[in-house]
């Protein structure tokens, strides 16, 4: 059993990391390796740079992953599409930029996703219409472009929807009325 301040254990295998307002150096990869048992990690609000490590895709057990408000760069892995059980997934406020990975249409009890304030580019994929479970989407203040998917319709869940400061167009597809 492990007794750190912000880390939480189940039996010798880490399940839970909280960092949050404090000055940390390196890299994700540098701080947590390759822990594939853990299902929730914070660490928002410290000076984490670099980028998000594509082996954290075989992260399946991760169910939260709050890296908010920090310093990180690059695109969203693709690979992450492989974290089925993730229910909420925020990385707002860094500096990330890209496409919207298809592949995270995968990603089905996916029910709060923010990657709002960020440099994200290209189109709002089709495929996330398979988020069934997507309740909370913020994408604003990004550079996205293209039309709103009518296959989003059927995210029968969707509560909040935040598109605004885009470069969006069209109109609203009659699929999203019911």
């Amino acid at each position: 059993s492990c007794t750190w301040y912000g880390i939480t254990c189940d039996g010798y295998e880490i399940s839970s990391i909280e960092v949050r307002s404090a000055i940390l150096t390196g890299t994700l990869t540098s701080l947590l390796g390759n822990i594939i048992t853990i299902t929730y990690i914070a660490i928002y609000d410290t000076r984490i740079t670099g980028t998000l490590p594509s082996s954290w895709g075989s992260m399946t057990a991760i169910q939260s992953l709050d890296l908010n408000d920090n310093s990180l760069s690059g695109t969203l892995p693709s690979s992450w599409g492989s974290m089925t059980a993730i229910q909420s997934l925020d990385l707002n406020d860094n500096s990330l930029s890209g496409t919207l990975p298809s592949s995270w249409g995968s990603m089905t009890e996916m029910y709060s996703l923010n990657l709002y304030d960020n440099s994200l580019s290209g189109t709002l994929p089709s495929s996330w219409d398979s988020m069934r479970e997507m309740n909370d989407l913020d994408l604003s203040d990004n550079s996205l472009s293209g039309t709103l998917p009518s296959s989003w319709g059927s995210m029968r869940e969707m509560q909040y929807l935040q598109l605004n400061d885009n470069s969006l167009s069209g109109t609203l597809p009659s699929s999203w009325g019911s």
